[in-house]
């Protein structure tokens, strides 16, 4: 049986993420009470892999969780797209006027602007974890208190959906990776994710997204993130997408060769997740 770290509990979309991603197969749990206890986990090999958010279609993307992967040398072994849909949930009897704080991780705060907005008398807090607002609500009994989560949290703590899909735009995504502390080689995939970092001068960015688009890959992502202690320099995340793993083999092989290219890392080698509804 596969163990597998999530970063929230029971009810959360981490959760909802592993159940997609590894539908019919049989796994144990292991909750998480932060994005680094999760990277650290599978780092120690505590757990066989790891689920992490990676970035959203509202909120963007988690830029810490791209540093946690390269602290720990994780591997980016699949990826899946889950739809998001949040909801305000509190205990059964309460109606949306008896709310006085709303409780949820800072990410669907982000997500659901526009109802918060709308609700500017309702005070917000923040909360490690969406489905973990709602286990607290439903453990503490305390009237006035609500939670912005998943269908699947409110039925897991049996709490009452006052609002549904709050989000601020209806078609909301979010991409989770799935992540392991070592990775196999595999000969089927058509994505990957790199990483790299460049000198500080003209025109090397362009070099090496030229070569990129001259051998036909598609790049899906590009993600720049400070490095720390180094002001106005960067390193680059990249994602594309491939039709051929040889043309995949050549890009690899020539993009060495850049000079102004340093730290060059291939994060993972996996199947392109699709997009469900």
């Amino acid at each position: 049986m596969k163990r597998i770290a999530i970063q929230g509990v029971k009810g959360c979309f981490h959760h909802a993420a592993v159940s997609r991603y590894f539908e019919g197969c049989d796994y144990q749990l292991m909750e998480c009470s932060s994005f680094r206890y999760l990277a650290d986990s599978v780092a120690k090999s505590n757990v066989d892999i790891g689920v992490m958010a990676i970035e959203n279609t509202i909120a963007g993307t988690i830029l810490t969780n791209y540093s946690l992967l390269s602290e720990y040398n994780l591997r980016i072994v699949g990826e899946v797209y889950m739809p998001i849909q949040h909801h305000l949930m509190a205990l059964p009897g309460h109606k949306v006027q008896d709310i006085k704080e709303i409780y949820s991780h800072p990410m669907a705060l982000l997500q659901c602007e526009s109802f918060i907005e709308a609700h500017s008398n309702i005070k917000i807090s923040k909360y490690s974890d969406t489905a973990a607002a709602a286990k607290y609500i439903s453990q503490c009994k305390k009237k006035g208190l609500a939670a912005i989560a998943s269908e699947d949290a409110a039925k897991e703590y049996g709490l009452e959906i006052l609002y549904k899909n709050i989000q601020t735009i209806a078609r909301n995504f979010t991409r989770f990776f799935v992540i392991k502390n070592f990775s196999k080689k595999e000969n089927n995939f058509n994505k990957a994710s790199l990483s790299f970092k460049i000198l500080h001068t003209t025109g090397s960015l362009s070099q090496i997204l030229s070569l990129i688009s001259n051998l036909g890959i598609n790049m899906t992502k590009i993600q720049s993130i400070p490095i720390i202690q180094r002001p106005w320099e960067y390193s680059f995340y990249v994602d594309i997408i491939f039709n051929s793993i040889k043309d995949y083999e050549m890009m690899k092989e020539r993009i060495q060769k850049i000079p102004c290219l340093h730290q060059f890392s291939i994060m993972g080698e996996y199947k392109n997740g699709i997009i469900k509804s």
